[in-house]
């Protein structure tokens, strides 16, 4: 797995994590004033991380559901958009993956067009096809008196796959990463609907001989796409344009998080 250093200073009381997927640039279904809306807030937050998780991109081919008849950009058209458009959070993001729209372009061409954007932005070292783990640090913490240093988190993101009917369907597969890694966070997109959970879990410490109860936040992504398309002819319901806005605070160990 691809493992990522995010370090932010030591004055930050809190963090916020924004996660940009299911775009769907070039797609005539696509929200532009909502993904415009979307980069502007976290542009304007000082505090404010973003993780890329796929499918920033329509690309639609020929042999995809996706119509390419419709689209309203090139791929080429897609990447040069999204490079100016990323262009003022560029220092932001902490990490990225790509989605099964633009997986099309690579099982193709083999061009990982996500790639291509990431090192245009020159975010490359914080890419990975398959999924990232984050390691971000801020704040400055002391406990009874002992000065501690940073804060810590530990993030899982990867976009998803496969698809489901009901709400119990689409986060199953978000679920079971528990028994992927270890994290405090797991981040999933692909399925177009917001969600943000908490369960707790029993960890064991065999340098204590002892367990402790911790908490681990789930988190699904909404998309931006109005409806319409094949998502209309195929049944199935709008998808929601909420987006969960991950706080982590550096006080004490707590994520949680807001639709």
């Amino acid at each position: 797995m691809h493992c990522i250093k995010a370090d932010r200073p030591k004055e930050w009381q809190e963090a916020r994590v924004y996660v940009l997927a299911d775009l769907h640039i070039g797609d005539p279904q696509c929200d532009y004033a909502e993904c415009c809306r979307r980069v502007e807030t976290i542009k304007n937050d000082p505090n404010g991380l973003c993780v890329l998780n796929g499918d920033l991109m329509n690309t639609a081919t020929k042999t995809s559901i996706s119509d390419i008849y419709e689209e309203t950009m090139s791929p080429d058209q897609q990447i040069d958009f999204m490079c100016k458009f990323l262009f003022p959070i560029k220092d932001k993001i902490i990490g990225a993956t790509t989605g099964n729209h633009e997986e099309r372009i690579r099982r193709l061409d083999g061009t990982d067009i996500t790639y291509r954007m990431c090192r245009e932005l020159c975010i490359a070292d914080k890419y990975s096809a398959d999924g990232i783990v984050i390691f971000l640090r801020f704040g400055d913490v002391s406990y009874h008196g002992k000065h501690k240093g940073p804060q810590w988190y530990s993030l899982y993101s990867t976009h998803g796959c496969g698809s489901g009917r009901t709400v119990g369907g689409k986060f199953n597969k978000l679920v079971a990463l528990q028994s992927v890694i270890d994290v405090d966070v797991y981040i999933q997109s692909h399925v177009h609907a917001a969600a943000a959970f908490p369960q707790d879990f029993i960890r064991t410490s065999p340098m204590t001989s002892s367990v402790k109860q911790v908490r681990k936040l789930f988190i699904s992504t909404g998309g931006v796409q109005d409806y319409g398309g094949y998502g209309q002819r195929a049944m199935y319901t709008p998808s929601s344009k909420a987006n969960p806005v991950i706080t982590l605070l550096a006080s004490k160990k707590l994520a949680t998080a807001t639709l």
